[in-house]
């Protein structure tokens, strides 16, 4: 079968980390060298468009400029993107759109964080010296979605970041599967012991070493609880230095550079969607369908079933996220035989904020090549379990175009739940996590909190021996009265 000249294919995938003490590196330098590890000069000088992945380490006017004069590739377009780990995915298929739609021939997608050096500057008292570019360059076209992480709801209980939201999921993937607390923390300290040994064989892992259950679940001096019942490492590794480059092209341009097709990776398809963007509003906190409905018609799409997908990698922000994904999609968790990441996850591998999915998918690329004939899944996500984005990719030139759906008109008609804001009265407990200070004590618990309508209510215990009970004993279920302001108490 002859293969359709506008067929896109993922011909570079080049990663870089600075572990190394060098104040002088920032963000686009990482950028420039994840470039070079992805493709010879010739290609990256016949970029036509380059796409670079939100970034927090450092404010450019235009990163993709720079990076495109830097690696010489002139005449190229330049767009910068919104917030959220599902970018690099989403980026990928509207890649792959573009040059199906003879819109672009090879694109370059980007991204890199210092937030490691930049951290340890900022702790010194110093600011970083790099690149401030002039205001006679216009600040690159963008396609922030500008949708808030979160609603009125989590606002007034400063419900505000993924090491509080994440862990109120763990206690409902917990108690939707009838487990003891302690019972549910060894299960998922193997599940991370399982990902640290994957980022041991890992070349591009920023942590390689081979971790236990018992050390990963348990706390300790350099293991301490962040918010129940989540340990430090159980959280995503964002104090890293790397960068990642994906380059896609036409398979007509791709055979024009010359690009070995034992370099050659396929994206198959691609599907796109969002969960209620309110936490509240979830109608489970154990399930997500947005990933059941877009991972499985990526599925669909790419003519394949689950279990025929060798090799797989899921968002692992934390142990909460690959736990629903896995329940939606299909997926057994622990299987040796396929892990659910290439990577060892974010807490292992890294997680450069929202750049992640770029260093998935170069790792994706590099195992498919290692072993011709097999395809492989990645899922990204954005948010608080928010905003998800799949691709299908496999080494065997495909018998379709390539395929994409934004499944959110079938998500939107999905259930939710009704959540108050300015509600009081006794409910009972559905889920809770309980922040800890670096001494171990417990400084208040997050509830999510069902009202006698089955309503949901979010709400915060300030009481010091109120918080120590959620810690000290499984709450599911108990009563606690809410008061107007958002506080609550264990009734």
């Amino acid at each position: 079968m002859s293969l359709d000249p506008r067929t896109p294919v993922l011909v570079g995938y080049g990663q870089v980390n600075q572990h190394t003490e060098n104040p002088d590196v920032e963000p686009v330098d990482l950028m420039v060298a994840a470039a070079r590890a992805a493709a010879d000069p010739r290609v990256l000088e016949s970029v036509d468009a380059v796409r670079i992945v939100n970034l927090l380490s450092w404010r450019y006017r235009d990163p993709g400029l720079l990076l495109a004069q830097r690696i010489r590739a002139d005449k190229a377009g330049t767009r910068y993107t919104g917030v959220g780990g599902n970018v690099p995915q989403t980026l990928v298929n509207l890649a792959c759109l573009d040059i199906q739609q003879g819109k672009a021939d090879v694109v370059l997608i980007a991204g890199a964080e210092t937030w490691r050096t930049r951290s340890r500057l900022r702790a010194a008292g110093q600011k970083p010296d790099w690149t401030r570019q002039d205001d006679s360059v216009p600040v690159a076209p963008g396609s922030d979605d500008g949708v808030p992480m979160a609603g009125p709801a989590e606002i007034r209980i400063n419900l505000d970041r993924p090491a509080y939201v994440y862990p109120m999921f763990e206690q409902a993937v917990r108690i939707a599967a009838g487990e003891k607390p302690d019972e549910h923390r060894r299960r998922i300290g193997e599940l991370w012991s399982q990902f640290s040994a994957v980022a041991a064989t890992n070349p591009h892992a920023w942590s390689r070493d081979a971790l236990s259950a018992e050390r990963i679940w348990q706390p300790a001096p350099d293991n301490r609880m962040i918010s129940w019942p989540y340990t430090k490492l159980m959280n995503s590794n964002n104090m890293v230095d790397q960068g990642a480059v994906l380059i896609v092209a036409s398979a007509e341009k791709a055979d024009y550079l010359q690009i070995s097709r034992e370099r050659w990776v396929f994206p198959y398809a691609g599907a796109d969607a969002h969960d209620t963007y309110a936490i509240g509003e979830r109608a489970e906190f154990c399930t997500s369908p947005a990933i059941r409905i877009a991972g499985n018609r990526a599925l669909e799409l790419a003519d394949a079933r689950i279990d025929e997908i060798e090799l797989v990698d899921v968002y692992s922000c934390f142990p909460s996220a690959v736990q629903v994904a896995a329940g939606e999609l299909g997926l057994p968790i622990g299987d040796p035989g396929r892990p659910l990441t290439v990577t060892g996850g974010l807490t292992f591998a890294g997680g450069p904020w929202n750049n992640y999915v770029t260093h998935s998918i170069a790792t994706m690329a590099e195992q498919l090549v290692a072993r011709p004939g097999t395809r492989g899944l990645i899922t990204a996500n954005g948010g608080y379990l928010t905003k998800h984005s799949f691709g299908v990719y496999g080494t065997e030139p495909p018998d379709h175009e390539f395929r994409w759906e934004d499944v959110q008109a079938e998500v939107d008609a999905e259930p939710t739940r009704t959540a108050l804001v300015d509600w009081s009265g006794v409910g009972t407990v559905e889920a809770w996590t309980t922040p800890v200070d670096r001494d171990g004590k417990p400084e208040k618990a997050f509830l999510a909190v069902r009202t006698p309508e089955d309503a949901r209510v979010l709400a915060v215990i300030t009481d010091s021996a109120d918080a120590q009970a959620t810690v000290r004993d499984d709450i599911a279920g108990a009563s606690v009265r809410v008061h107007e302001d958002g506080t609550a108490a264990l009734a």
